[in-house]
């Protein structure tokens, strides 16, 4: 009980929402109450080696994004990391060169790194990211860190559950769109049902799991029904991520599925409505960045790594001055770009955008050429 209570004052004082939603949960699943002790040591830890960094004038973010393999199984319909060049869906291969993933043990360099300097959590991305070979084994080589792999579900299998049965230190998130009918659409036919199947498994296995929506005009208003949300967490899913869309052209079919001003508005209340009176953890963009002032990426919050190591402000930017095959973390995370970006407070500005440098695409071009970055998806 003394433990409990240490581990909720704990956690309140991270978040409050957190610890109302994962508290119940991790009393049932005791593997996840043992490694928080292990988590909170380097979470405080990784904190003041910030802070250091900090005030010598070094940013280094509490998370990092790893897009380890340019490989999908899926071709969806708008997807960001195809159109950017991260992801090379089966029928859309950009480059000769973006199928070129970074080795195993060179993620390992990167995760070791990152953890040196400071870094407490990794999003594992791609592509599809259990299509990398070992993928769940980064999560086992580093039990004081915590990871959050992001898959579209139709490919976990008893390995995969094996293994993530043994780890508490990982939350894997589930990309649906809405119901079967909406998710099949734009994911195809079959994936709705394969994707749902796999947050069962993983609830059974007593893994923290939850789903991520790219929000439309299309699903927006599915989502503020209640009962939707209220079936989730029935189902023990406990972690709700949506993101509004982030066109990556400026075609009208594109930019016709970003929610307007009042749509967003609306959105946002609902959302923050959930997170107050759901057992379920939303996190909400570009919404919940007004709590940091703006855009958290180039830095601020967070950093993203493409398959082939560039580094880059955020998954959806392809501007990089730095590959990690050729130089460190460390020397990347320092770069004029961004640190550009994170001085420039009218460039994290969203602008009625979802997105702060997709609202300030002519600027950040110019930043570009100014400090002599080059496109990751260039051949």
């Amino acid at each position: 009980m003394r433990q409990l209570g240490l581990l909720r004052k704990t956690i309140n004082n991270i978040d409050v929402n957190i610890a109302r939603v994962f508290i119940p949960w991790a009393v049932k699943n005791p593997r996840y109450l043992r490694s928080f002790y292990r988590l909170k040591k380097t979470y405080n830890s990784s904190t003041k080696v910030r802070k250091i960094k900090r005030e010598e004038g070094i940013r280094i973010p509490p998370f990092l994004i790893l897009s380890v393999t340019s490989e999908c199984n899926l071709n969806c319909i708008g997807c960001y990391a195809s159109a950017v060049g991260t992801t090379s869906c089966p029928s859309n291969i950009k480059t000769g060169s973006s199928n070129q993933s970074l080795t195993w043990d060179q993620w390992y360099d990167i995760i070791r790194q990152g953890c040196n300097l400071g870094i407490f959590g990794f999003v594992i991305a791609g592509g599809e990211p259990l299509l990398y070979p070992r993928c769940l084994e980064f999560c086992k080589e580093f039990k004081d860190r915590f990871f959050i792999i992001f898959t579209n579900g139709t490919i976990l299998n008893d390995i995969d559950y094996k293994l993530l049965k043994k780890l508490g230190n990982v939350a894997v998130i589930v990309s649906i769109e809405g119901d079967k009918k909406i998710t099949d659409l734009r994911r195809s036919r079959g994936v709705y049902d394969k994707a749902m199947n796999s947050l069962v498994q993983l609830n059974k296995i007593g893994v923290i799991n939850g789903i991520s929506v790219t929000i439309t005009r299309n699903n927006y208003r599915y989502w503020m029904d209640e009962k939707p949300i209220d079936d989730l967490i029935n189902k023990g899913i406990r972690v709700g991520v949506f993101i509004e869309h982030i066109p990556t052209s400026k075609k009208i079919d594109d930019l016709s599925l970003m929610l307007e001003e009042k749509e967003r508005q609306i959105f946002r209340e609902k959302m923050l409505y959930y997170r107050e009176n759901k057992s379920i953890y939303i996190v909400h963009s570009p919404g919940d960045e007004e709590y940091f002032g703006g855009c958290v990426s180039a830095g601020r919050g967070f950093a993203h790594i493409t398959p082939t190591g560039d580094l880059t402000p955020c998954p959806i930017s392809n501007i990089a001055t730095h590959n990690l095959t050729r130089t460190s973390l460390y020397e990347g995370l320092q770069s004029k770009l961004f640190q550009i970006i994170r001085e420039n407070e009218q460039l994290l500005e969203t602008k009625g955008m979802p997105c702060a440098l997709f609202a300030h695409a002519k600027e950040v071009d110019l930043l570009a050429k100014k400090v002599g970055a080059y496109r990751t998806n260039d051949e």
